[in-house]
């Protein structure tokens, strides 16, 4: 039986702590790379092997995964004479799993294949939570044989694995998962907080919710956020804050509308900006509390 690909990982945050340790369970060999030492010693104690640099990391690696929190890491890392781009060997396969703009992922991928290597997007929706439990959605831009390739390793980090078409296809579908989760964490907050003030039981009404057409991943995983008021970051609202412009600044190159679009990601970067950046997206709730006259 081949022996699996000898894999780099860089980038150990909120996801991709799990993530590096779910290929490492699926016994993917994983040398990893991160700036904070202590996710260095996490990795070590789950079987993986710990690089002081980006060069070290990838020296050996057949495939090399980035998950980093936006387009300037993600060209910084790929980029210089430290980077994955000059110290990766022809015929590597470099997966960034980042959520960054499609204009970026493909000029990467074209930097990579100027230097024989291979190049795929593919950014993942659900959280800390699918990161942790394997069960993320992979949405995946590049060429269909490259995928075709990635897809065992994909499918060690999620359950639904779906090449996109050419390179920058995952990051727009991405972008688009975004604006869908906003928006539906936005109108799950509104309903909160109108539920509380007319005075019904939150939990049944969230309950009945849940199994009705109103029922959604994001009422799923977010309800206890919405009934604790505690906002452990899943995925923070700084990030959504940088995905939102991601996909506002695409639609205008493409000449999609999104007015309503367009008004969360103003809603998004009011709870920046009112320093709840570092909580979990679920606190757009504190946002919709404050119009209401409510004390946060």
């Amino acid at each position: 039986m081949p022996s699996l690909p000898r894999t780099a990982w860089i980038g150990l945050g909120i996801m991709g702590s799990p993530m590096a340790e779910n290929l490492l369970k699926a016994g993917y060999p994983v040398t990893g790379h991160t700036l904070e030492t202590h996710k260095l010693t996490r990795l070590a104690a789950a079987g993986g092997t710990p690089a002081a640099s980006v060069r070290e990391a990838v020296a050996d690696a057949d495939v090399v995964v980035t998950m980093l929190p936006a387009d300037r890491e993600v060209v910084a890392v790929a980029r210089g004479d430290d980077g994955v781009l000059a110290n990766a060997r022809p015929g590597t396969l470099f997966i960034d799993m980042s959520s960054i703009s499609p204009a970026t992922s493909a000029a990467l991928a074209a930097e990579a294949a100027a230097r024989g290597i291979r190049a795929l997007d593919a950014p993942v929706s659900g959280g800390e939570a699918g990161a942790v439990e394997g069960t993320l959605s992979v949405m995946c831009g590049g060429e269909r044989a490259d995928f075709e390739e990635a897809a065992p390793l994909l499918r060690a980090l999620g359950t639904t694995v779906v090449h996109c078409g050419p390179h920058g296809a995952g990051q727009t579908v991405k972008a688009a998962n975004q604006l869908i989760v906003a928006a539906n964490i936005q109108a799950c907050a509104e309903a909160v907080v109108f539920l509380e003030k007319s005075g019904v039981d939150l939990v049944a009404a969230l309950d009945v919710l849940g199994g009705g057409l109103a029922a959604s991943a994001v009422l799923a995983r977010k309800r206890e956020n919405f009934l604790s008021r505690e906002y452990p970051p899943g995925f923070r609202i700084e990030l959504h804050h940088k995905d939102m412009g991601i996909v506002t600044a695409a639609a205008r190159e493409v000449g999609a509308a999104l007015p309503l679009g367009t008004l969360v990601a103003t809603l998004v970067a009011a709870a920046r900006d009112r320093g709840d950046g570092a909580l979990d997206h679920s606190a757009l709730l504190r946002g919709v509390e404050r119009l209401s006259g409510a004390a946060v």
